[in-house]
């Protein structure tokens, strides 16, 4: 009897040394694993249009560094973008950002897992400036290049600070571009409708230029967009009416070069009845010449009067923001509500997601506030800091791609630019004949 408790004794013991050898050799393994898998770090580096920038961000998403060069000054002083003068101040710029972004994250090339780039849409002369100086990183350090569709990455900031799963709806309004999207994956998505001319956030720079906002003393460094809604925040919307394009069109398609002929029309009007009369409307001719690799702006005046604020430039403002807004709403609305009635997206817990330049104008996330509350979906926009062009967001998609293994390439043979590409599969088509109507929302703002 007591041999049988004595084996009993030994067998208990054995078999808690034999759990305790395993639960040691299993933190060992698991510490060892941690410690030769570190977290993947991707430089993204952004050039598409007027903004150089460049982040390092790793796959928790954590934001290790990032630097941005503004191209808005002197882009204000010539009345718009001018490709050639972007080429050059990316040119001129985007080794110090991007030695000052790894500077910050404490990171050196070496310890990168890969580089991303926006390799399209964009500004044919800037996206090259982006991708020749990624091709020499990725040459030089031999690291992995995951070329970046900058709509794409916009789509996918939200998921950089919030909990947002697959599928959902986004809508990407900025200076290039006016897009409604299911995102049904990484690089997964269904195009629903788009703008059929011009991009409201060019519009609104536009409307700007021609109220001569910069001669503001409020707006005279703010970007078109901003001046408008600043203004428009002191102005009375209902004094002027400009009417929403394709009102009687089923589908999800925008159009806003109307509200620039319209807005061009009041102006001219008002500027008759306040005595301000102008043959040109710009005034200082700015031309930039390249001398010795730097960069000069030469102004030449040709002696005509400056452009005079009318009284009524709040008001004006006002009302192309309300309408801009109303129309987005709408067309997002119809999208909403084709999305639930063909089965895409769950009205259970379902998103809109808004970025964008333009989705930085709270007004208009406020209009689109009184649609997804009537259709019971989440509002999610990134912060304004992250709505406009960045590096972080170039960097977060190389993050989405590494862990979905997609677009993740070790020979850059015949990596290319793009200036116009589009966004997934388009089925608007399918929208338009599905003609769906949109039921009026009362917007009490």
């Amino acid at each position: 009897m007591q041999k049988i408790l004595s084996t009993n004794i030994v067998s208990r013991c054995t078999s808690k040394s034999a759990k305790h050898g395993w639960s040691v050799c299993l933190r060992s393994i698991f510490f060892n694993s941690v410690k030769y898998c570190p977290p993947k770090l991707v430089l993204g580096i952004e050039t598409s249009c007027d903004d150089t920038g460049a982040a390092v961000v790793d796959d928790n998403g954590n934001i290790l560094g990032e630097a941005l060069h503004s191209q808005n000054e002197i882009h204000l002083k010539t009345g718009g973008i001018i490709p050639p003068v972007a080429q050059q101040l990316h040119r001129e710029n985007i080794e110090r950002i991007v030695k000052e972004t790894l500077c910050v994250s404490g990171i050196s090339l070496d310890e990168l897992s890969a580089v991303a780039t926006t390799v399209k849409p964009g500004l044919a002369l800037s996206l090259g400036v982006g991708l020749e100086y990624s091709l020499k990183l990725v040459d030089k350090y031999k690291k992995p290049f995951i070329p970046i569709h900058h709509m794409e990455a916009h789509a996918l900031t939200i998921r950089l600070i919030n909990q947002v799963d697959f599928p959902f709806l986004v809508l990407l309004i900025s200076g290039g571009h006016c897009i409604l999207a299911v995102a049904q994956g990484v690089s997964d998505f269904l195009l629903l409708g788009q703008s059929v001319d011009v991009a409201p956030g060019d519009m609104l720079d536009k409307v700007a230029r021609r109220l001569s906002l910069t001669k503001h003393p409020e707006c005279c460094s703010m970007s078109g967009g901003k001046a408008i809604e600043h203004l428009a925040q002191r102005g009375n919307r209902q004094h002027y009416e400009l009417r929403a394009p394709m009102r009687h069109h089923p589908n999800c398609n925008f159009s806003f070069s109307g509200f620039l002929c319209n807005a061009t029309r009041i102006i001219k009007q008002k500027e008759k009845e306040e005595g301000i009369f102008q043959s040109k409307r710009y005034i200082n001719c700015a031309c930039f010449a390249v001398l010795f690799g730097k960069m000069h702006l030469l102004t030449i005046s040709t002696g005509l009067q400056e452009g005079h604020l009318m009284s009524c430039v709040t008001d004006i403002a006002a009302a192309i923001q309300h309408a801009v807004a109303l129309h987005i709403a709408e067309r997002t609305h119809r999208a909403i509500l084709f999305c639930i009635k063909t089965g895409i997206l769950s009205q259970t817990n379902a998103s809109l997601v808004v970025s964008g330049g333009v989705a930085s104008n709270q007004y208009i996330r406020r209009v689109l506030q009184t649609v997804t509350n009537a259709t019971n979906f989440n509002l999610l926009c990134p912060p304004p800091k992250l709505c406009t062009d960045n590096g972080v967001m170039i960097a977060w998609n190389g993050i989405e791609r590494m862990r979905a293994g997609l677009g993740v390439l070790h020979s850059t043979d015949g990596i290319r630019y793009e200036p116009k590409a589009p966004l997934g599969i388009d089925i608007s088509k399918q929208v338009r004949e599905v003609a769906i109507k949109v039921p009026r929302l009362e917007v009490m703002i």
